[in-house]
């Protein structure tokens, strides 16, 4: 049986996280296509509006190349405070991130956005609290070791080694592992994916 458009799922995101967790419940991708797009934060926004905004700019710019395919676009940002974490350019600076992460609360917020092959879109903000542990030096530089920081907004994934810091998470675990698979299934069934 020929492939129909309204069957092709396009996943814009290069994070084998999010691949994966889209395969743990039976949702397969016919193409991985990165999003090249500009990630630098607006003046003045809000962590929420930023991860929304990426999440629907990535979405966007896939589709235009895709007509009549399902596109998801997703974004994730961690928050310490009113700071926003990023991706860390260096060991040094994870170790930062980590120092500031310790016995603390934080929110990772999931932005999501899918593109219908029609045109229509559907979003979702995601939010997860999550609680570390007092984090020692050793802890530190144990983990900085794992090079498990590199890639991860804010520094780190909470699927490897540094679960073991997470006292406490309230929300979605999948969102902060990079996709918030409840809704982003919503929301692809919500505009019609039989996938």
């Amino acid at each position: 049986m020929p492939e129909t458009h309204a069957s092709v799922l396009v996943l814009a995101s290069a994070s084998p996280r999010r691949l994966s967790l889209l395969r743990q419940v039976s949702i397969e991708p016919d193409h991985i296509l990165p999003a090249e797009i500009d990630e630098t934060p607006l003046k003045d926004e809000a962590a929420g509006a930023l991860a929304a905004r990426l999440a629907d700019a990535k979405a966007a710019h896939v589709a235009a190349g895709n007509p009549g395919a399902f596109v998801i676009g997703a974004d994730t940002v961690v928050v310490a405070g009113r700071r926003v974490l990023g991706k860390a350019e260096d060991a040094e600076a994870a170790g930062k991130f980590l120092k500031l992460l310790s016995g603390r609360r934080h929110r990772v917020l999931g932005g999501v956005s899918v593109i219908a092959p029609d045109g229509r879109r559907a979003a979702r903000l995601v939010e997860t609290s999550v609680t570390f542990q007092r984090l020692g030096r050793n802890d530190i530089e144990a983990y900085l070791a794992t090079g498990e920081w590199q890639g991860k907004a804010g520094a780190y994934a909470i699927q490897g080694y540094a679960a073991r810091f997470v006292a406490q998470l309230r929300g979605s675990y999948s969102n902060v592992v990079g996709l918030p698979i409840y809704e982003t299934v919503r929301l692809l069934q919500g505009l019609g994916y039989r996938g």
